[in-house]
């Protein structure tokens, strides 16, 4: 991947049902800041661009088809990670939000912290403490020790 130069993940996009409700939930809930929005040239809304650090983000993207996000077990995005400094931290502010943890913190097969949520749509979201003996952290250092 060094070859190809990538810094990271720029952005996750999302096809959401209902933009309002989405942005309920990612905006106001969540706490991601609204960055800009894009229109069709018919003025309509083409996508809402919501900043989850200085250079991650998430496209929304309205006027998705089914009522939600197909499960766990279907061929598509099965979910995606955002990480945190302190998993109960998280989790305390996730419930002061109102939004219900679909499983509490706790380690996970690989070493790391972890809890998870649904949005709106369904689409899983895991938030990730990483281990200083996680599997991740191994592989870093055996990855740097090459370097």
């Amino acid at each position: 991947m060094a070859a190809l130069g990538l810094t990271g993940i720029g952005h996750v996009a999302l096809k959401v049902a209902d933009i309002t409700r989405s942005l309920a939930f990612y905006r106001d809930r969540l706490g991601f800041e609204e960055m800009m929005h894009l229109d069709h040239e018919d003025g309509s809304l083409w996508l809402v661009y919501l900043r989850i650090t200085d250079t991650q983000f998430l496209e929304l993207f309205p006027g998705g088809e089914d009522a939600a996000a197909p499960g766990p077990d279907r061929t598509a995005v099965n979910h995606f990670c955002l990480e945190t400094d302190d998993i109960e931290a998280t989790a305390n502010a996730l419930r002061a939000a109102g939004i219900p943890l679909t499983v509490e913190p706790k380690m996970g097969l690989d070493g790391n912290m972890q809890c998870w949520i649904a949005d709106p749509d369904g689409n899983r979201i895991e938030f990730m403490q990483m281990g200083q003996q996680s599997m991740q952290a191994a592989a870093i250092t055996r990855l740097n020790a090459r370097a």
